[in-house]
């Protein structure tokens, strides 16, 4: 996997860096952000590029398709995101430009947020609770410890074992499962298809991180959900298209599974129509489970240009035959 990109050479000509940001991002508290933390940085707003040729670096989240083919001499693109996919989609995307992740302390911590609220909601039961609420209904659950709690995430990035790392604390057992072997204090890791299994049946409450990817798209159907131990919960907080939507529901209403609670889907926004809206067993938020921060993100970007122009390595470039 790649983690650094080196340019052949310092740029030495002082010429006055230029980047592009998408307008449909809080474009003012950005601008102000870049302006404090790198006064010599001009910001430039899509759609209006000036002369396209001067820039540099680019700010994207989902870029219009044809966004590439007017940028001659871009160098660097930034994602928005902790994912990469919406820049992959677009038919015009360079493969020779380094694509820097974003690595936002903020984006970390709120997705932290959200998955440390969802798994103490079905681990406590509240779930339930709200249920009983509706129905004027009056009764005491049965109640367990967190160490006699299984917690499974697929997907050990740096939001991954911010998760595991916090759950570990708060008593749960904690296993995770990646590609590739991970150390993680209090972690037991599960590596690749050969381990998958087994890891999902140790697994009561699951939460998927993965990014979207060849092998990750549709991953989790029928046969998947089926390795959960029956009453097992879901927690989707990393890409819509690693669920295949029709078998979740299936397993949602035989009862194998207890209930999910879903960030992204395969189609956004979510139809009105669809059956996720009303499942008495589904709670639905609208990819919001965390968001990049400008204040906290900016750090991020700036750091890497200055690299980019001293010719030192980028950090956290991402891997396109990967997928993130």
């Amino acid at each position: 996997m790649i983690t650094h990109v080196f340019r052949s050479e310092p740029n030495m000509n002082q010429v006055k860096p230029v980047l592009l940001v998408k307008r449909d991002l809080d474009v003012a508290t950005w601008v102000q952000a870049l302006n404090q933390q790198m006064p010599a940085l001009e910001v430039r707003i899509w759609p209006e590029l000036g002369d396209p040729s001067e820039i540099q670096f680019a700010l994207l989240w989902m870029p219009p398709p044809e966004l590439f083919t007017q940028l001659p001499n871009l160098e660097v693109i930034f994602s928005v995101g902790a994912g990469i996919d919406h820049l992959v989609a677009c038919p015009s995307l360079p493969r020779n430009i380094p694509i820097v992740r974003m690595v936002d302390p903020g984006l970390t911590s709120g997705m932290v947020e959200y998955v440390l609220y969802n798994v103490l909601r079905f681990h406590r039961g509240m779930d339930r609770y709200d249920a009983q609420q509706r129905a004027a209904h009056w009764s005491a659950l049965p109640q367990i410890s967190a160490e006699a709690r299984a917690i499974g995430i697929m997907g050990l990035g740096i939001i991954g074992q911010a998760v595991a790392e916090l759950l570990v604390t708060m008593g749960f057992k904690v296993h995770g499962w990646s590609q590739t072997p991970k150390v993680l204090k209090g972690v037991k890791s599960c590596v690749g298809e050969a381990e998958r299994d087994a890891f999902l049946q140790n697994t009561e409450i699951l939460v998927a991180l993965l990014p979207s990817t060849v092998a990750t798209v549709g991953l989790i159907d029928a046969r998947f959900l089926t390795q959960l131990p029956r009453g097992a919960f879901l927690i989707n907080a990393g890409r819509g298209d690693l669920i295949r939507e029709g078998d979740l529901l299936d397993a949602l209403d035989r009862g194998h599974l207890a209930a999910a609670a879903l960030d992204v889907f395969s189609q956004e926004p979510l139809p009105v129509g669809h059956p996720f809206w009303r499942h008495p067993r589904v709670s639905i938020t609208p990819h919001v489970a965390s968001t990049t921060q400008a204040d906290t993100a900016v750090g991020h970007v700036v750091t890497n240009i200055g690299r980019w122009q001293a010719g030192q390595p980028l950090g956290h470039v991402a891997d396109l035959e990967q997928g993130y």
